[in-house]
């Protein structure tokens, strides 16, 4: 989630029950309800291509949108349910979640990577391999963060970087329980195969010392 909150686009949907959301999808809408924050339920209805890309692109569960209702001021909501036609796997309804500055929500949070100029495996030719470029984490509402940042200075060609390396905001942690690997920098192509060339030369000797003892 790196920049700001994605904005979740909708509009107020007058009438509640069956007859309102059948009518909604028959309008190419996805009628829903946002709960929570110590305010009366909301009925709405969001169009059904733009829910339908954010669905296909992944992660909609556990990413914290920008709701935008016309006549409501902006809230921040996350999606607590969607449920699909048992035939065609297509959105039919969703339930929204208004949040209060200390709820706790899991969210994937981007990783920028710094000072990649300061690494000296950098400067020696290495290469940044990026495992996740997106963490999942247990944050509090008032505090998410853009982003989390890996400073890479002081890593050199063979080092791997931990969730344990880089700096999670106060009161958040990991969903995953163990310190797994965010990233690490490899050697550079042409000394890898170099190495390489060097392992079968030195194979190809053992070879062929073997054989004339033979």
């Amino acid at each position: 989630m790196a920049g700001k909150i994605p904005d979740l686009n909708a509009s107020v949907r007058t009438g509640t029950g069956k007859g309102a959301a059948r009518k909604a999808r028959r309008e190419g809408m996805v009628p829903g309800v946002v709960y929570g924050g110590g305010t009366d339920p909301l009925a709405i209805n969001i169009p059904f291509n733009d829910l339908f890309k954010k669905l296909k692109a992944g992660r909609f569960l556990s990413t914290l949108w920008n709701l935008k209702v016309e006549g409501h001021d902006d809230f921040r909501v996350i999606c607590r349910n969607v449920q699909r036609d048992v035939v065609k796997d297509l959105p039919t309804h969703l339930d929204l979640m208004r949040l209060h500055r200390d709820t706790k929500v899991n969210l994937f949070i981007h990783v920028d990577f710094i000072n990649e100029e300061e690494a000296p495996g950098m400067k020696k030719g290495g290469v940044l391999t990026v495992v996740r470029p997106e963490v999942e984490l247990n944050v509090t509402a008032g505090d998410i963060p853009e982003h989390l940042v890996c400073d890479l200075s002081g890593y050199d060609v063979g080092d791997v970087i931990h969730i344990s390396d880089i700096p999670l905001p106060k009161g958040s942690k990991a969903t995953i329980d163990r310190d797994f690997v965010v990233a690490n920098i490899s050697a550079p192509s042409s000394l890898r195969s170099a190495d390489d060339g060097e392992d079968d030369g030195a194979e190809a000797v053992t070879t062929e010392e073997a054989a004339a003892e033979g």
